[in-house]
């Protein structure tokens, strides 16, 4: 996926930061003028819920609740600088989470060809399916919150900024942990490696 497909609404300027503005405070007065806003990140959100689990249909039923939750909770919404779909995004974890802990649904890891070629030029190492299966084994062993950084910068191509917008800690703070993430995801990569070499 290309990074405008991802997140062409993050980076917004000044005036569009500014009509979104004006479009929330109308929702704030009557829901029915969230509707644009809901146009404006469905799909988005959706590709979010639907990249970590393992059952399409409830990604539409999880990212309904997100919306549902949105239109509800408009009111308490507080403009930060940024755009309102770190908010959204942050609603979507949560929802998922509880997906999760229901056990509606199992989490999982969708990575396309492109992202396998990224992580095995940054390993040093030949695509191959072999090296494609370390991949995934290392992934799954990481910690959940490793595996969302990894997700929303190498799988997403996410700024920091908004990595930290939706998981509520500093820009600075993001990309410390994101690098830490990937030396983890190095490491178990190459464990598996040496296991197999040996």
């Amino acid at each position: 996926m290309s990074r405008s497909r991802i997140n062409p609404v993050y980076h917004h300027s000044q005036r569009m930061l500014s009509d979104e503005q004006e479009q929330i405070a109308l929702a704030k007065s009557d829901p029915r003028h969230f509707a644009p806003l809901y146009e404006k990140y469905h799909e988005q959100i959706f590709r979010y819920v639907d990249q970590r689990m393992d059952d399409h249909e409830l990604a539409y039923d999880v990212t309904s609740q997100v919306f549902l939750k949105a239109i509800k909770n408009i009111h308490k919404f507080e403009y930060r600088g940024v755009p309102l779909g770190s908010w959204l995004y942050r609603i979507a974890k949560s929802e998922l989470n509880q997906a999760f802990r229901n056990r509606k649904a199992k989490r999982a890891i969708n990575i396309d060809k492109t992202h396998v070629a990224t992580f095995m030029e940054v390993f040093s190492e030949e695509e191959n399916d072999l090296n494609r299966k370390r991949l995934f084994h290392a992934l799954d062993q990481l910690k959940d919150i490793d595996l969302q950084l990894i997700e929303l910068r190498y799988f997403e191509d996410r700024p920091y900024r908004e990595i930290g917008e939706i998981l509520e800690i500093k820009e600075n703070n993001a990309k410390v942990k994101t690098f830490r993430a990937l030396e983890k995801l190095k490491q178990l990569f190459y464990k598996t490696y040496g296991n197999e070499q040996s």
